[in-house]
């Protein structure tokens, strides 16, 4: 109770108002999941959400009583937000499953605590703190969270049925909170059920792979997904280019402050050829700035400690930061990684690499001072020659480093005039 209590978040007059208001006169409303599972972990509150005794038309009509805005977000389902001053609350209630299908499922309104508990999936996310900052915990959370075990409430494989996703919240959830290795039940029974996995939506799938990449550490649950073919399940091309790279990467990471990054994480796991990542993009139904950045990626050159900063600054306006940023990290990680394990060419290597790739983030592409308009304004007639010319200008600007001025370029471009007559 005093772990709670002693939390900024917990103490938010905000919080208070709406517990005031959905508590009493028949009806309980206690704080549930992930804000009682951070705050016991020690880990960041975000959202806080609320489960109640109330149904829904009584929770909007205490909050529009009470002068707040009520939104009937997920109604049907029993979902309510609460806003307080601008701070949001989502207000369920109390709930069990009548018939379940997918993320989809038919529910009744209840009273009974354990019975909503007992249609989430683990035990970490089904404790109830209330008002005064008491843990109500009916099915075991406590002893997981003490011993870091990410488990299924009731039985696994029927809990999977209810709902693939949750192989991959399993396994999300062992990155952000699990310790040692996972639960045996909900290893095998996730295992098992990996075909389960083709019946999902695509975006759902990526959602949660993105969210399992973020933890900070995902190289243990990374490595049970590829021991179970659930990585090869959802992210096929992984499986002949392995995740040797994700323990490195996470220590350079860790050690030079950077944080953590999906979309680097899944390049080190999958072969940088432009084929694959379109199929990639295609099957997982990438966004366009995500299928443009793993598509830069993709057709990056490879970059090593030898390339000068002349190189470098041609390679980033050529083929722009993204991509090139991510082969310099992860060719960095991978010196960093050998070097730790004792190899001293590999530390000049990370040595280089690492300045190359702070040039890099500071880098910002320069705009060259002289545009077609410019060549047209010479006397050169619009039509494709004016590209020709143009092309051949900004080669040359580019092999001077970027320093020739409108002046330079002019004279240039009447050079290659004359040459051409």
């Amino acid at each position: 109770m005093t772990k709670l209590c002693n939390q900024d978040w917990f103490k938010d007059d905000r919080l208070k108002t709406v517990l005031g208001i959905l508590n009493g006169e028949g009806g309980e409303t206690r704080i549930v999941g992930g804000a009682v599972r951070n705050a016991l972990m020690d880990q960041p509150v975000g959202d806080i959400d609320l489960a109640t005794t109330l149904v829904p038309d009584a929770v909007m009509a205490r909050a529009k009583d009470a002068g707040m805005k009520a939104i009937p977000t997920g109604i049907d389902h029993g979902t309510v937000t609460v806003v307080c001053e601008g701070k949001p609350f989502e207000t369920t209630t109390l709930r069990a499953d009548v018939e379940t299908f997918g993320r989809h499922a038919t529910v009744r309104f209840g009273t009974d605590w354990a019975e909503d508990a007992a249609r989430r999936d683990f035990t970490i996310n089904a404790l109830y703190a209330d008002a005064d900052g008491k843990i109500h915990d009916p099915v075991g959370g406590l002893a997981d969270i003490e011993t870091k075990t990410v488990r299924f409430i009731g039985e696994a494989e029927t809990r999977i049925r209810e709902d693939y996703l949750r192989i991959l919240r399993f396994f999300r959830f062992f990155a952000w909170y699990g310790g040692g290795r996972p639960d045996a039940d909900g290893l095998r029974a996730s295992a098992r059920a990996r075909d389960g996995l083709a019946s999902l939506s695509a975006e759902r799938v990526w959602a949660e792979t993105k969210k399992l990449l973020t933890a900070r550490d995902p190289s243990r649950a990374l490595l049970w997904m590829r021991q179970t073919g659930i990585l090869t399940a959802i992210v096929p091309e992984s499986e002949k280019w392995g995740i040797d790279a994700i323990p490195a990467l996470i220590d350079c990471e860790a050690a030079l402050g950077w944080q953590p990054d999906p979309y680097l994480r899944l390049a080190a796991i999958i072969p940088p050829y432009d084929v694959r990542v379109t199929e990639l993009a295609d099957r997982l139904k990438f966004s366009n700035a995500e299928r443009a950045l793993f598509l830069a990626f993709a057709t990056a050159p490879a970059i090593s400690g030898a390339t000068t900063a002349l190189a470098l600054r041609k390679l980033l306006y050529r083929n722009g930061r993204d991509g090139i940023l991510i082969r310099l990290k992860l060719a960095l990680a991978s010196a960093r990684g050998k070097a730790a394990a004792g190899d001293l060419d590999a530390a000049g290597e990370a040595g280089k690499l690492g300045q190359l790739v702070d040039f890099a983030e500071r880098w910002e592409k320069p705009q060259m001072p002289f545009s077609g308009g410019d060549i047209v304004a010479a006397g050169v007639p619009a039509g494709p020659a004016v590209g020709d010319y143009l092309k051949k200008l900004e080669d040359w600007w580019i092999e001077g480093d970027f320093k020739a001025d409108r002046a330079a370029l002019a004279a240039r471009l009447d050079a290659l005039r004359k040459d051409k007559a």
